[in-house]
């Protein structure tokens, strides 16, 4: 029998096609707090929590007294959108190939509550997947390793039986420090040289380019070490 093996993902961006409506909804929201921030940065600061955004975007020697009101903000413009998130094509389908090939699926995401409960009603998978980890479980959000080493945790396997796919470079960090295979996808808009850079063992397009390709990858390699 063959030993227990994880497939972790990230969510947004890498499964639902949010992280456009993320920088448009954080760009509302400081702008109302009166704070400007370029898009272009805000695009390269999806997939941190929410509390690292805003030191990566605005500072950590800032005056935080306003941090709680601009994530309510985010929060608040971004959840009009819940009952319409795309997912990418074929998000579902991928997750139950590989369940249906004997992965334990489990998500690692910075969304958590009322958003990362939109964001699996838009995959329509739960079925196959065996539970999350968010930005509320951990201590620190990605790139450190907590919330991948939790998810995988949660799966019970080691590093070495576990792959972490996720569309940004916070995602590639993460699966680095943990251990665990990297593979990145192009559709939450990073470069590729980028998510190469962070640590990026396969790059695919979407999660349609990944499912055709679980023969001759990453997962392919790992079913055949046993």
């Amino acid at each position: 029998m063959s030993a227990k093996r994880a497939a972790i993902f990230d969510i947004d961006g890498t499964l639902v096609d949010t992280n456009h409506l993320h920088v448009v909804t954080w760009w509302e929201a400081f702008r109302q707090a009166g704070h400007h921030v370029p898009m272009r940065a805000i695009h390269r600061a999806v997939g941190l929590s929410g509390g690292d955004l805003l030191d990566h975007l605005l500072g950590d020697g800032r005056d935080t007294s306003g941090d709680e009101q601009l994530s309510a903000a985010h929060h608040t413009l971004y959840a009009t959108c819940f009952e319409r998130l795309p997912a990418l094509d074929a998000a579902g389908d991928l997750l139950r190939a590989l369940a249906g090939r004997g992965w334990e699926i489990v998500l690692a995401t910075s969304a958590g509550g009322a958003e990362l409960a939109a964001l699996r009603g838009a995959v329509d998978a739960d079925d196959v997947i065996l539970g999350a980890t968010s930005a509320d479980d951990v201590a620190d959000g990605k790139p450190a390793p907590d919330p991948v080493q939790q998810a995988r945790e949660l799966a019970g396997v080691p590093s070495e039986r576990a792959v972490f796919v996720g569309d940004s470079v916070w995602d590639m960090e993460a699966a680095v420090r943990d251990g665990v295979t990297p593979v990145a996808v192009l559709s939450g808009g990073i470069p590729r040289a980028d998510l190469e850079d962070a640590g990026a063992h396969a790059v695919y397009q979407d999660p349609a380019d990944l499912l055709a390709h679980l023969d001759d990858g990453v997962f392919a390699d790992i079913e055949g070490a046993g």
